[in-house]
């Protein structure tokens, strides 16, 4: 879905970009995530018409994760989930990172309930009978 190389010097812009290549849910959502600073191009906070070129960094939030994305291509409109390879590369540290991460929530547990909250029934009456003593 690569376009032409005279289309391809044109370059896309961002917004666009991030919905096309299905980093983003909805083109709404991508300019809010850019103009909210959540996206940074080459290490600078950009706009949402901010046009990229191929081989520029793009920094994103993802869920709860960093990743960090080079641009290889652009699409007119949004692609199918098999054509996206065609349109980034995640560098390694990113991948490495979302690795890590995804190990740590593993090992810290749900998030979520922590053991506390309202006693049961059988916890109350021990506590009632503890201060009627």
């Amino acid at each position: 879905m690569v376009k032409a190389s005279d289309d391809a010097a044109a370059g896309q812009r961002l917004d666009r970009w991030l919905w096309v290549s299905r980093l983003c849910a909805t083109r709404t959502l991508a300019t809010q995530s850019v103009a909210g600073g959540k996206v940074r191009v080459n290490g600078q906070p950009v706009k949402p018409a901010r046009v990229l070129r191929l081989g520029d960094e793009v920094s994103l939030w993802r869920g709860n994760a960093p990743m960090t994305v080079v641009v290889r291509g652009y699409a007119p409109r949004r692609v199918p989930a098999k054509e996206v390879p065609a349109l980034y590369e995640e560098t390694a540290e990113s991948l490495a990172k979302r690795q890590q991460l995804t190990e740590q929530r593993a090992l810290s547990g749900p998030a979520g309930y922590s053991g506390k909250g309202r006693p049961t029934k059988q916890q109350r009456r021990a506590l009632q009978r503890l201060t009627d003593k």
